[in-house]
């Protein structure tokens, strides 16, 4: 295995860099604004999680892949430097492995799985686990932790290796949605962020963020704009020409035999369309084969049902996440330029982005500490207030644990 891992040995690399943690300390900054604010009914679409297309709240979970891919690569070369491979590796499956039991402790059940002793014992083990398993316990904390552990063999490798490794994720995910697990994930009880196997997707903007750190660290002086610009702007239509795959699971108006299915939200081929549905957009003007762009709702279901080429944050589909990717590299460029090669230094950015961590378990038992007093049909002025109020609460926290020099990491 090629180790082209950022020297860790001169002092510019161990600096921190300052981008990142704007970057996320924005990320963080985001998730307090959607995870809070989606609670109410008068919340701005574009603010709400959705299943069929990508909305500003869908963005900020592929931010935190994206960061966690940079930092990966850039700290797991340091351990390398200075404790060697084989420690290294072992401290960081050992730290990824302690996240995962983070992730099952915070993603507690808020029912019983059973009643009674007998019941518990009729159900099994896998009985107990299946559903948990499936939608509560796979969550953030769970996706980074099993995502880094999936690409940790290749987190020292080339960027070739890495890129094939992405690639073979993002087909193994295709081809196993196709045989069962879009269908899966998308029935009750429902997935969420992609479900078990989510982690095939969730590496591709982990790994581009990797590929970011290789960019703006082993640059010689500051690295160039032109090729970041490029590939963040090429992974963000590659992401929309995927989803135009949506296009052919419209429901024409003539086709009758769809009609007893209109209840049906899933397609009954949802992975590769079948022959008629190529033929029934024969004819169509070029733009019947468009899909809408990012943060666009398409249709419902009874025009369209849902299909793996959707943008979908619960099936985790590649469209959604390659589109994510491009973004989250766009976005890591401005706070490049604006951090790196400029003077921004947003200190509430930075507060909860060296921290985040703590930043995200703190704002879970603050929301549940302050939402009880707000009502989902509350005037705008409550519920922006009430908002600011958690914010407020929740930085008060982090900022005195920075001012301790306390920092929570695994």
């Amino acid at each position: 295995m090629t180790d082209s891992t950022p020297a860790a040995t001169t002092d510019k690399n161990r600096k921190r860099i300052v981008s990142l943690d704007q970057f996320r300390g924005y990320t963080v900054a985001g998730m307090f604004l959607v995870n809070y604010m989606g609670f109410f009914i008068l919340c701005p679409v574009v603010l709400k999680h959705h299943n069929t297309y990508c909305s500003y709240a869908d963005t900020i979970m592929p931010h935190f892949l994206f960061a966690v891919g940079f930092a990966y690569r850039l700290t797991f070369g340091r351990r390398i430097q200075t404790q060697g491979a084989v420690s290294a590796y072992l401290r960081v499956v050992r730290r990824l492995l302690g996240l995962v039991l983070v992730s099952l402790v915070m993603y507690r059940l808020e029912e019983p799985i059973a009643k009674t002793w007998s019941e518990l014992e009729s159900i099994g083990v896998w009985g107990a686990i299946a559903d948990p398993l499936k939608r509560k316990w796979f969550q953030t904390l769970m996706h980074i932790a099993v995502t880094s552990l999936w690409i940790t063999p290749v987190i020292r490798s080339q960027a070739t290796v890495r890129i094939a490794y992405m690639l073979f994720s993002a087909t193994a995910h295709v081809v196993l949605s196709y045989y069962f697990y879009f269908t899966w994930v998308n029935s009750p009880p429902n997935g969420i962020d992609g479900g078990p196997l989510g982690f095939l997707t969730w590496s591709i903007p982990a790994i581009i963020g990797t590929l970011a750190c290789d960019w703006v660290v082993e640059a010689e002086g500051l690295p160039r704009i032109k090729p970041i610009l490029f590939w963040s702007c090429a992974l963000m239509l590659l992401g929309w020409i995927i989803s135009c795959g949506t296009r052919l699971y419209d429901v024409p108006a003539i086709d009758q035999s769809m009609a007893g299915n209109q209840d049906l939200k899933l397609a009954i081929h949802p992975v590769i369309p079948t022959e008629a549905q190529f033929k029934a957009k024969e004819g169509e003007p070029f733009s019947a084969y468009l899909a809408e762009p990012p943060f666009v709702k398409p249709p419902g279901q009874e025009q369209r049902k849902w299909n793996y080429w959707m943008m979908s944050q619960r099936a985790g589909t590649l469209s959604y996440l390659v589109f994510s990717a491009g973004l989250s590299l766009f976005v890591y460029l401005l706070f490049h330029l604006a951090c790196d090669r400029g003077n921004l230094h947003i200190p509430l950015f930075r507060t909860l982005g060296t921290n985040a961590l703590a930043a995200y378990i703190l704002h879970d038992l603050v929301m549940e500490s302050v939402k009880p007093f707000a009502t989902k049909d509350a005037p705008w002025w409550y519920a922006w207030g009430s908002f600011l109020l958690f914010f407020w609460i929740t930085w008060l926290f982090v900022r005195h644990l920075e001012k301790n020099k306390i920092h929570l990491k695994l």
